[in-house]
């Protein structure tokens, strides 16, 4: 008799025939939220630019906003944004990123623990070298760092800079940049 719980695996080429916003990780399709909000992409945007300026007079490394990565036949993720040291073959992601930042939703708890458990987990187990975990409501990040194959907790960074030493050069980045667009809709609101 055939177990009723039994979980279907999909692969990449299941993936890449279906509509919609998904990620597939070790064979198990999630749906994605809806559209972030507006908090979500704001502070997305800001990464993205922050480390669009920082990287450009290195050769090799480049941001990115939202593209999928291949890690496997059964993993394939899209991370909020991140950076690679690396020239992409046939237009595909399909080796560790150095840094990857992904956004917590305070309003999606399963979204947030996919973030904070399996990623987390997903990410150092396939080496990507930095990872940082952004909580816009509180304007706060936790940065870590790969180190033996583990990942270590770099620090929480508000205000902050922090040196990303990088597989192929390093990037400065001000935490306090995240904020600031919002910090200045708050006090404008209340002018």
């Amino acid at each position: 008799m055939r177990n009723r719980l039994e979980i279907e695996h999909y692969t990449v080429d299941d993936y890449r025939q279906w509509e919609g916003d998904w990620e597939l990780i070790d064979g198990v399709a999630y749906a994605m939220s809806p559209s972030p909000a507006f908090a979500h992409q704001s502070v997305a945007m800001q990464i993205a630019l922050q480390l669009g300026d920082g990287l450009e007079d290195c050769p090799h490394c480049q941001a990115l906003y939202e593209i999928d990565v291949e890690f496997s036949q059964d993993t394939v993720v899209r991370p909020d944004v991140l950076v690679i040291g690396y020239q992409p073959q046939n237009d595909r992601l399909t080796r560790a990123p150095d840094l990857i930042f992904e956004i917590v939703s305070g309003h999606d708890a399963r979204a947030a623990r996919r973030d904070e458990v399996i990623k987390f987990q997903l990410y150092r187990d396939e080496g990507v070298g930095h990872y940082v975990l952004v909580y816009p409501q509180s304007h706060k990040a936790k940065v870590y760092r790969l180190i033996d194959g583990d990942y270590r907790k770099v620090g929480d960074f508000s205000a902050e800079t922090h040196r990303f030493d990088l597989s192929k050069c390093s990037i400065d980045f001000d935490f306090s940049r995240l904020w600031r667009r919002k910090d200045q809709a708050n006090i404008d609101n209340a002018s």
